[in-house]
């Protein structure tokens, strides 16, 4: 874990800018100011480190995207269309997204009601971030929003604070 000198988030080894105020972590300054700062964390914050992203990006059209929920025993299965929108309905508006993560606490943890979006390419699928409010995370970076990202078996992706993991499902 890396500590942030300036607002004290707890970031994940090799992050280079705070996930919590996006001050830059890697420079002599930070560095001696970390070392000389200590924070004692929570019981059960070993659990906290991103997954790494190097599973399989070829998604072919027979498989379903399974969508794990960071501390909820459900798991979502998603078969991607053209274009899934991920996000939170609320009633008070008529979007509506093809993923609605409301009942996981998506409004506590910051997803915009139109968050972001899987889109299906011939053998791949994207994430695109669609300006939400709060951002969307792939393995810990931030996404520009409207800029695809190719999305793996085994990513973490966060949608504001709310943290998913990717699996990839074959279908026979």
């Amino acid at each position: 874990m890396k500590i942030c000198p300036y607002c004290m988030h707890s970031n994940r080894e090799g992050v280079l800018f705070c996930e919590e105020c996006g001050q830059m972590l890697y420079t002599e300054h930070t560095e001696q100011r970390a070392a000389s700062l200590t924070k004692e964390l929570p019981a059960g914050m070993g659990d906290l480190s991103a997954k790494g992203g190097w599973g399989t990006a070829r998604f072919n059209r027979s498989a379903s995207i399974v969508l794990q929920i960071r501390d909820h025993p459900s798991l979502i299965e998603i078969v991607p269309q053209q274009e899934t929108i991920i996000g939170r309905y609320d009633g008070s508006n008529s979007s509506v997204p093809t993923v609605d993560l409301a009942p996981y606490g998506a409004y506590e943890n910051g997803v915009s009601r139109i968050h972001a979006a899987i889109r299906r390419g011939e053998d791949t699928l994207m994430l695109v971030d669609l300006g939400s409010t709060n951002g969307t995370y792939l393995n810990g970076q931030r996404l520009i929003p409207n800029q695809p990202r190719v999305l793996r078996d085994g990513d973490e992706v966060r949608f504001g604070k709310l943290v998913c993991y990717i699996h990839f499902k074959i279908n026979s």
